[in-house]
């Protein structure tokens, strides 16, 4: 285990020692358990609140208006003027098959 010397203003260190002493734990179990709170919590994910939902959806729905529409023509143009390449090594032929029958069958559904 990492050792780490700190140092701490006299008001946190009081009321840390408080907190500490009402989870009847020493001031070092209380301060590790209070950090590893916090780096947990960067790590899991939050719900947003029913508001900010509701804008991202408006914002979204704003955006995909202001862009229009395209018609079968204009993504059928766009279509064949991309680059063609050739597949990733580790593509196999028979991958590559597979991957072209389910992009022809989305496309006919």
């Amino acid at each position: 285990m990492s050792q780490l010397t700190l140092s701490l203003p006299e008001t946190l260190h009081h009321q840390l020692s408080i907190l500490a002493d009402k989870e009847r734990v020493s001031l070092t179990q209380y301060i590790l358990y209070a950090l590893t709170r916090q780096a947990i919590l960067a790590y899991t994910v939050q719900p947003l609140p029913e508001n900010d939902i509701r804008g991202q959806q408006a914002s979204f729905n704003t955006l995909l208006s202001s862009l229009g529409e395209a018609s079968v023509e204009e993504i059928s143009a766009t279509l064949a003027d991309r680059e063609i390449v050739e597949p990733e090594a580790g593509l196999s032929p028979e991958i590559f098959k597979r991957l072209q029958k389910r992009i022809a069958d989305k496309q006919s559904a």
